[in-house]
């Protein structure tokens, strides 16, 4: 039997490396399901139940391996369906291949049944390289570039293929002549670090400083040795944007932790106090949460020329790879020997942890979800990989959990879409079966898709080396991070209709797929449901039922901010009295922090 294109396609892929492909079947591309039923020793297809999840763990798979992660999708809705998830992997920066199957090609130009244009469709989210195959010549170069821009661009690409082309007979060999193209297989990053005289500028301005402080992001992720080393020397203390978590341990005295509006209040002291600020590897959104400016002279490393000096008027720009630079620069830096900015940042760290402790211990109704998130933290196995969902839950998942060495953890950062929490989770255990993985998802998340991927986790965990994948979902029947949106930056209340959502038997759920459900209502019990499914031999679901008016406060409060709160319950939030109760606890136990509680826990952990 002669290769077919699709033969060779997934072919191809398998020679640069490619082990999976996520995705969604459908007649648009028959051509290519035909092949990886032909070739499932050498390249698995992962089902999943919506083409959009199978986008979101092909980001994931990226984000976890830094390898390139592959989805596919059918023709027409199929091909719609895997944009939100692309565009997650875009924004964040992420190698993925989308392979798109398209109706006939003598059909095209006729408005045919589920034609789309698609090279218009996806030529935002894969502009850096679009492509619709036509002759089966092209589809060695069309994979070739495909990947190899993926990794070069860190960027989405997508390669198009019509289905009569699919079962066509390969060409692994386009003719030798004029007009054809002749591509190969292999990609190696560069080392890319800035000139020395660049490097001696700022190591000038760095050991000038006085009151350094180190913006980190995933850039860093595989630079922490060089970040501890330079944020030593300096005396600095280090801030983490929230997809650098899983740079620095969170017990180092000197990390700061998340900075922005789910950050900590030592990451906004240091940042309104430094007179000097080093980013590396962060394009952190937002100014009002970096120094003045004009306030601290500023030094910025990334390996993207174009996202230098967005964010803040940087003194120098560096272009190069976070740990190749801060390695190089290190031989030109001063260590400093006044120590007092350091100890300064040391104690407020260690006092916010207090703080952060207290807060999770406040009563609530019933559950506290900062409780549930403190009780996980001393319990995270060693190397477990974690996502988190958009909305309250990263508010949580940024400041309660302190990751150790070797731990990874992701979710989407600037599209800051819902929905990715459970399928990052299940690309992980793909990538890595050997690891305990654990999604934290919000009810609203679980409900628009989350369900759903339980259903694939049910498919798929026999096949894993260790079976343990654990999805909290914290059930508060609210669509709880834009509810105090709307009251926090608009001074509305409540809006009823849009901000409750139905409840649903997630536990009960799970165990109908065949999973371990755990239900828990009693903050007394939080440390026991988290001991049980760490102890399960299958994939679990803890169900918590949380209360929805614990404020996740922000690190700085405006005088803005507090006046829009205060109109929201003016003007009749449904939910003003518990809602008053909880946020003065919080506020109140910002002011005056327990070391009881610290004491108590550390015993409790041990």
């Amino acid at each position: 039997m002669a290769e077919t294109v699709g033969d060779f396609m997934i072919k191809r892929f398998s020679e640069w490396g490619v082990k999976r492909i996520y995705g969604y079947p459908g007649d648009g591309i028959n051509g290519l399901m035909n092949a990886l039923e032909k070739s499932k020793k050498t390249m698995s297809f992962v089902q999943t139940r919506h083409e959009e999840m199978a986008a979101f763990m092909a980001c994931a798979h990226a984000k976890f391996t830094g390898e390139v992660g592959v989805c596919c999708a059918t023709s027409g809705p199929g091909a719609v369906h895997l944009l939100n998830g692309l565009y997650d992997a875009k924004m964040d920066h992420q190698p993925v291949v989308a392979i798109v199957g398209q109706q006939s090609r003598a059909s095209l130009g006729g408005d045919y049944q589920q034609e789309v244009d698609l090279v218009s469709l996806f030529k935002d989210v894969a502009h850096e390289y679009i492509h619709m195959a036509t002759v089966p010549s092209q589809m060695r170069h069309l994979v070739d570039r495909a990947v190899r821009i993926a990794l070069a661009e860190r960027t989405v690409t997508c390669i198009i293929v019509p289905n009569d082309l699919q079962e066509l007979d390969a060409e692994p060999v386009p003719p030798h002549k004029h007009g054809t193209i002749h591509s190969g297989i292999g990609y190696s990053s560069p080392r890319i670090v800035p000139l020395h005289s660049d490097l001696r500028k700022a190591a000038d301005v760095l050991n000038s400083g006085k009151r350094i402080a180190m913006l980190v992001g995933a850039g860093c992720l595989r630079a922490s040795q060089e970040v501890m080393e330079v944020a030593d020397i300096l005396g600095a203390g280090v801030a983490k944007a929230l997809l650098g978590k899983a740079v620095l341990p969170d017990d180092l005295p000197y990390v700061t932790g998340s900075i922005g509006l789910l950050g900590t209040k030592p990451s906004w002291d240091m940042m309104m106090e430094c007179d000097t600020l080093l980013m590396v590897g962060s394009n952190f959104p937002y100014p009002e949460f970096l120094p003045k400016e004009g306030a601290a002279r500023g030094i910025q490393i990334d390996i993207d020329g174009r996202v230098l000096s967005i964010r803040y008027p940087m003194e120098l720009n560096l272009v190069g790879d976070s740990a190749e630079t801060l390695r190089a620069l290190i031989p030109l830096l001063e260590r400093k020997q006044d120590r007092s900015w350091r100890q300064k940042i040391e104690k407020n760290v260690a006092d916010w942890w207090q703080v952060v402790e207290a807060r999770a211990m406040v009563a609530a109704n019933p559950i506290n979800p900062q409780k549930v998130f403190w009780e996980l933290s001393p319990r995270l196995p060693d190397n477990c990989i974690l996502s988190a969902d958009s909305g309250t839950t990263a508010s949580w998942y940024a400041r309660d959990l302190k990751f150790r060495p070797g731990m990874m953890g992701s979710l989407s950062g600037t599209l800051a879409t819902m929905g990715p929490a459970v399928p990052y989770a299940i690309a992980a255990k793909f990538a890595f079966p050997d690891r305990v993985a654990i999604a934290l998802a919000g009810d609203g998340a679980m409900q628009m898709n989350g369900i759903n991927e339980l259903i694939t986790i049910s498919k798929y965990w026999k096949e894993w080396s260790n079976p343990q994948l654990i999805v909290l979902v914290l059930n508060n029947r609210d669509l709880n991070m834009v509810t105090w949106e709307q009251r926090i930056m608009l001074g509305m209340p409540k809006f009823n209709a849009s901000q409750d959502i139905p409840d649903f038997p997630y536990a009960e759920y799970a165990a109908m797929l065949g999973l371990k459900g755990i239900n828990v209502a009693d903050p007394d019990k939080i440390d026991a449901a988290w001991d049980e499914a760490l102890a399960a031999k299958c994939p679990v679901v803890i169900e918590a039922h949380t209360d929805p008016e614990v404020p996740p406060m922000p690190p700085h409060i405006t005088f803005e901010q507090a006046v829009n709160f205060a109109k929201s319950i003016l003007k009749g939030d449904s939910r003003s009295g518990s809602m008053i109760t909880r946020s003065y606890k919080e506020m109140v136990e910002g002011w005056i922090p327990h070391p009881a509680h610290h004491e108590e826990h550390e015993v409790r952990s041990k």
